[in-house]
Formats: C-alpha cells, sequence, structure tokens
C-alpha cells in the first residue's frame, strides 16, 4: 500500500492493492455501507468476465473500485465531491465549474491510485 497525503491531513487508510480483496477490505473499513455494492459488482464482473473470457470487466472493477477508495480515503476529498454532485443534481445553477471540479478531483483520484 502507498500513502498519499492531502496537504496536512492525513488519509484514513493507505490506498491499497489493486486488487479484490485489498479493495473490499479498504471499502470495510472507510465505508462499510458500500460494500453490498461492491460484493455484486465484483460478481457481476467475475460472471461477465468467465461469459466473455476477458478480463476486461475486471479490470473495470478494479478500476471503480480503486478511485472510490481513493477518493473516501481523504474525507475532505469526498466532502467536497458529494457537495459538488449535489450542486450538478440541483440543476439550480451552471454546473460548469463544478463538472470541472468532479473531473479534478477523479483525475487526482485515478493518478493517485496508480491508474
Amino acid at each position: 500500500m502507498s500513502t498519499q497525503h492531502d496537504g496536512p491531513h492525513q488519509p484514513l487508510i493507505p490506498m491499497p492493492a489493486l486488487t479484490p480483496d485489498a479493495l473490499r477490505a479498504a471499502v470495510a473499513r472507510i465505508a462499510p455501507s458500500r460494500l453490498p455494492a461492491l460484493t455484486q459488482h465484483l460478481f457481476e464482473a467475475t460472471t461477465h468476465a468467465q461469459q466473455s473470457q476477458s478480463l476486461a470487466p475486471l479490470r473495470a472493477f478494479v478500476h471503480s473500485w480503486a478511485v472510490f477508495v481513493a477518493i473516501q480515503r481523504h474525507p475532505e476529498r469526498a466532502n467536497r465531491l458529494r457537495e459538488l454532485e449535489r450542486i450538478v443534481d440541483a440543476g439550480s445553477q451552471d454546473p460548469a465549474e463544478a463538472i470541472a471540479e468532479i473531473h479534478r478531483i477523479q483525475e487526482a483520484a485515478r493518478a493517485e491510485a496508480g491508474l
């Protein structure tokens, strides 16, 4: 696991290895309410990988949950993302700036996860 620092704030957990088991353990620690979604996504990815004889569904699973963990392990970043998503969903103001910031958060999370 590698640790990235968020300014003076430490992440809740180190960035886990990009494996289903490590990502599951990380989600259990930082967002246990999301475990059913992770388990369902892993089941679907595994099934689709077997049916298609391709690792692409498993790679997509790892990518998705690695980005989720990279964001959620920094509470301020996760809170800001939720705030930005509410701004976009509300539709009461021009969402362009919020969308651009969402993309920056996601890009930083991908880089932090090594993707």
